[in-house]
């Protein structure tokens, strides 16, 4: 059986859409796994390389951080159906959406009590101009 084809970080990024820069940060929080470095210069990667970096962009479009993608990135390569990554990644996703709800919550109050004041200031601005007209008047 022969062993599979090992491709140079340049080689990765560009099958990827990526950068070797981000590649090696991947490798250092962990989403990507060891490398097999060419005669102790040059990282090798495998095909399981390629499908890490694509499972990472994908997660990182609906939104995950990469701490929460580091948290269910292997799950997705430990069970073949994917099921427990995705039951994972479902639940993070609520849970965003439950934060986003009570963003909207406050900013929906702040926007109230934005209203308010901003009333006030122009009642008070009225009532300082109806005065200085008063005034000037007299």
């Amino acid at each position: 059986m022969p062993l599979p084809a090992l491709m140079h970080i340049g080689d990765l990024a560009e099958r990827t859409t990526t950068t070797p820069q981000t590649i090696r940060y991947y490798e250092q929080l962990g989403l990507l796994g060891p490398v097999q470095r060419e005669g102790r210069k040059y990282r090798q990667y495998s095909e399981e390389a390629v499908a890490r970096l694509e499972k990472i962009a994908m997660l990182k479009q609906l939104g995950l951080s990469l701490e929460q993608i580091r948290d269910v990135i292997d799950l997705y390569f430990e069970d073949a159906t994917g099921i427990i990554g995705k039951r994972k990644v479902v639940e993070i996703l609520k849970q965003q959406r439950r934060e986003t709800q009570a963003k909207i919550g406050s900013l929906q109050q702040f926007v109230q009590e934005l209203d308010q004041n901003i009333a006030r200031l122009e009642g008070l601005i009225r009532t300082i101009e109806l005065q200085e007209g008063a005034d000037s008047g007299q």
